[in-house]
């Protein structure tokens, strides 16, 4: 390091300040702290973890390569973890460009999480937007980086190699602007939820290709799923290869032993609330069917002829393979049962398209099953409603119409009758006449016709769908909360929402796929929720869908008892469900007296998988101890009164200055910037929205904290009286860093040394005085200290390097381990790769296969061994004199 001579003083003028000895002290304690693990995001974020979410934090900040799949069992909240661990290296400056990538059905909540618990804003990119967007921008500009925190959908960035009508050129700008813009980014931290559906059945599916180009985008990596196995082993090797392609060549490296250290995993059965108690309370779920009575003689009339208008489209749609037919069908038998508004409202769509040229949804030409079931009904129903007709379709749908449009003139629904009459009988069971009510259904129109019949009936309503942004979903949810009776929700208007003050779940209508109805339940059925979840699924008698129902309730309950799990959908992924669940409905449909055995087949497959599943669970199996106490001591951490003390105190020496107000500091920062009103701690800036919260993710705070002064031999000794300590108590104080530094490596730890008059070493005295520093006050005792200055700071460093060999012998211990693990990682790789080339039959691409792969070993095992090396260093950064000097001291 270089200085000027005009900045320099004689080191007999150095004077230090009160402000300055706690600056160093304060900063000092907070370094030290985060390099033996303090966790900043439970101090410095709204929400307080439950035990297994700061076991996994505290796992995955224990490690230099922060790659994790955390892989908790469902419902015990992996995006607050994934929040956690976003927010610790924000705050430890390790991460300022944050993606997320998870299915579009799950972008709304995570939007919403992020914001409620951590006050983060993921900006969504709809890559569709991108080139209109891009007319008003530099053409070679890179859109995604105008955001630092952004979240896709999955399926709207993955790579396409081919589209009908398409040329290369199109093809091209779509790729560039979709997936390559997006992998070169420059992203910090990539979060990919939904992980398992990245593994792909070859390394050649689209979705891989994207988990592979991802997982190089960014030094840091998390990987979300509770079903990462689902029983396909090479599958799950593509998804560890994402994490850490050396450690995982092949299928024979995924054992146990190897796939641990990359896994954060917690099972329901051990999960705890902060008290110590089981974190789920039991839940009770049960059918209800719906009579249908002599005035609902229309209504059943308009479910026997939509359901004839099915199975004839199916056929249809089967016979000249048209997909988007057939997904039509599904929906419109799952309308008809949903409300006679919800099918009359799409027969008139329907009918209006079919009036018109065919405009067959782009969605069919690329989208596979999965992408198709990711979507909410509604949106389902608004795709697929504009798909290219049949011969005769017209007239089909114009004699439905009437029907529909007569049967809603004549009366109410038979469901919307029983739903009124539940939740009368449900106030009367709870004794409770302002019960909470949470009614889902999958289609807008249904949502409406309910909305307007309770009402009439003097029911306070709140709703939700799709259509709504963050802050409305806000208001409603603020609403159902605070005043308003009945919450009703669409599939899609229910992501991302936690409605833990409520208990009652009706699903008015039921999705085909059991594991959706478990997503509905989740919104209640949630940590903290107190009750004994009640959930009602209405189901229309003497239909099919009630008997296939029955019968598959029965049968899942058999599954749930065999293999001692809640439900299928805590093992298996909802989307992969899906078309077991369509075809079984639809087969029921086709042919009713088959029911029971379509469900046994159904099972049966069901069974295999979750056997398969739970059989590979034991890869991933993560035995740890929960600490309830562990959880609850973090909201009241001191590192907030470090923060505080380091960084007022620090802002005079540096052209600066910092003045308590009320609950607030006022804050002239040392570029000259001023803030009126700051806070450091998060329940001050939970009561004050106005205040500006100040943590270390703010650069300049980090500035403050990093800058730390030099002291050296024969440098004035400040005379110090600390509150607190005992008068007897003297002799000289020094704090001192200890610090390794390597290639690629660097530590660093704080050490006090408090050497009394008599010249003896106390190592709990020094931790004492410390301690002190950062909570009482301290005073100077006259003009420093000058004579013999020199022969204490000789007799403290003398003792600092006896304290401090046990510390600098445990930060070269982590780096030698460091680099024998690195080592390990990179000759299990080579050997497996050298084998994998020993079974290519060309002998000649063989050996120059060979050949590359040792150059590549033999390069990253030199700058191995480079790394080995590294430089200590001690550094005495405070020296006090405690106490006056009594006579004979020397």
């Amino acid at each position: 390091m270089r200085a000027r001579g005009k900045d320099l003083s004689p080191l007999d003028e150095v004077r230090l300040t009160v402000d300055q000895i706690l600056h160093t002290a304060a900063a000092a304690k907070l370094l030290d702290a985060l390099e033996d693990n303090l966790l900043l995001a439970p101090i410095q974020s709204s929400v307080v973890p439950l035990p297994h979410q700061l076991y996994a934090l505290n796992r995955a900040m224990s490690r230099d390569r922060i790659r994790y799949l955390l892989a908790d069992e469902v419902g015990l909240g992996k995006t607050i973890e994934a929040g956690l661990i976003l927010r610790e290296l924000k705050l430890r400056g390790m991460a300022k460009r944050i993606l997320v990538v998870a299915p579009k059905g799950l972008v709304r909540q995570w939007q919403a999480e992020m914001r409620l618990h951590f006050g983060e804003t993921l900006q969504y990119i709809e890559p569709a937007e991108l080139s209109a967007f891009r007319q008003w921008r530099n053409d070679e500009e890179n859109l995604w980086r105008l955001h630092d925190q952004v979240i896709c959908s999955l399926d709207s960035v993955k790579p396409m190699e081919a589209r009908r009508g398409w040329s290369l050129e199109q093809l091209s700008t779509y790729n560039r602007e979709r997936f390559e813009d997006l992998i070169s980014a420059s992203w910090d931290l990539v979060i990919i939820d939904e992980a398992h559906r990245m593994g792909g059945s070859t390394d050649q599916v689209a979705r891989y290709k994207l988990g592979a180009a991802l997982a190089e985008a960014a030094p840091y990596l998390l990987l979300l799923s509770a079903t990462p196995h689902q029983g396909k082993t090479d599958q799950f090797m593509r998804l560890m290869q994402l994490v850490d392609r050396d450690s995982f060549p092949d299928e024979s490296s995924v054992t146990s032993e190897r796939v641990r250290p990359f896994v954060v995993r917690t099972e329901k059965r051990v999960a705890i609330d902060a008290e110590g108690k089981p974190l789920f309370k039991p839940r009770m779920t049960r059918l209800h069917p719906v009579a249908w009575l002599d005035r609902h003689a229309a209504q059943q009339q308009l479910y026997e002829a939509v359901t004839d208008y099915v199975r004839h489209g199916y056929n249809q749609a089967m016979a000249a393979k048209q997909r988007h037919i057939g997904f039509l069908m599904i929906l419109m038998q799952r309308l008809v049962t949903s409300s006679t508004a919800a099918i009359r409202a799409t027969l008139e769509k329907r009918q209006a398209l079919l009036d018109k040229p065919p405009a067959q949804p782009s969605l069919f030409d690329t989208a596979d099953v999965d992408e198709w079931a990711d979507l909410d009904g509604q949106t389902q129903v608004d795709i697929a409603v504009q798909a290219k007709g049949w011969e005769m379709e017209q007239a089909e749908v114009d004699t439905l119409l009437k029907l529909a449009r007569s049967t809603e003139a004549q009366g109410t629904d038979a469901k919307a009758e029983a739903l009124l009459e539940l939740i009368y009988k449900l106030q009367q069971e709870e004794n409770d006449p302002e019960l909470k009510v949470l009614v889902f259904t999958e289609f807008v129109p249904t949502q409406a016709m309910l909305a307007e019949f309770l009402e009439s009936r003097g029911f306070s309503i709140a709703t939700l769908n799709g259509g709504m942004d963050l802050d409305a979903r806000s208001r409603a949810q603020k609403a159902f909360a605070q005043t308003v009776r009945v919450l009703i929700s669409t599939d899609a208007g229910g992501e991302g929402l936690n409605l833990q003050f409520c208990h009652v779940i009706v699903n008015f209508d039921m999705p085909w796929n059991p594991m959706r109805v478990e997503q509905r339940i989740g919104r209640v059925d949630r940590i903290g929720q107190p009750h004994v979840v009640r959930a009602i699924n209405f189901v229309l008698e003497d239909t099919v869908e009630h008997r296939v129902r029955e019968v598959l309730e029965t049968k899942l309950a058999i599954i749930a008892e065999e293999f001692g799990v809640d439900k299928a959908a805590d093992v298996m992924d909802s989307v992969e469900a899906e078309p077991l669940f369509d075809e079984l409905f639809v087969q029921g449909l086709q042919n009713p007296d088959a029911i029971e055995a379509k469900c046994d087949a159904v099972v049966s497959q069901l069974q295999s998988t979750i056997a398969e599943t739970r059989k590979s669970s034991e890869l991933l199996a993560d035995s740890h101890d929960l600490d309830a106490d562990d959880a609850r001591k973090w909201r009241d951490h001191p590192a907030q009164f470090w923060l505080e003390r380091a960084i007022t105190t620090g802002l005079p020496s540096r052209g600066g200055e910092a003045t308590k107000d009320g609950h607030a500091w006022r804050v002239r920062w040392g570029d000259g910037s001023e803030t009126a009103s700051i806070c450091f701690d998060a329940r001050t800036a939970e009561g004050n929205p106005a205040i500006e919260w100040v943590t270390l993710e703010d650069p300049r705070a980090r500035a403050l904290i990093s800058d730390l002064p030099r002291c050296v031999a024969g440098q004035p000794m400040p005379i110090v009286r600390i509150a607190g300590l005992p008068e007897s108590v003297r002799g000289v104080w020094s704090l001192w860093e200890i610090s390794l530094s390597a290639d690629d490596f660097s530590r660093r730890r704080f050490m006090p040394v408090f050497v009394n008059d008599e010249g003896r070493t106390f190592l709990p005295t020094a931790k004492r005085i410390w301690d002190l520093l950062l909570t009482e006050q301290v005073t100077l005792v006259g003009p420093p200290a000058i004579s013999d200055v020199a022969a204490w700071f000789e007799k403290s460093s003398g003792a600092a390097m006896v304290q401090g060999e046990r510390i600098f012998s445990d930060l070269a211990g982590a780096h030698k381990t460091r680099i024998q693990e690195e080592r390990e990682r990179a000759q299990y790789a080579y050997e497996a790769r050298h084998q994998a080339v020993g079974r290519i039959g060309l002998q000649n691409v063989r050996e120059h296969r060979r050949k590359r792969l040792q150059v590549d070993h033999d390069i990253r095992m030199a700058q191995l061994d480079a790394s080995e090396a590294y430089a200590p260093d001690l550094n005495a950064i405070l020296v006090l004199r405690i106490g006056e000097i009594s006579a004979g001291a020397s």
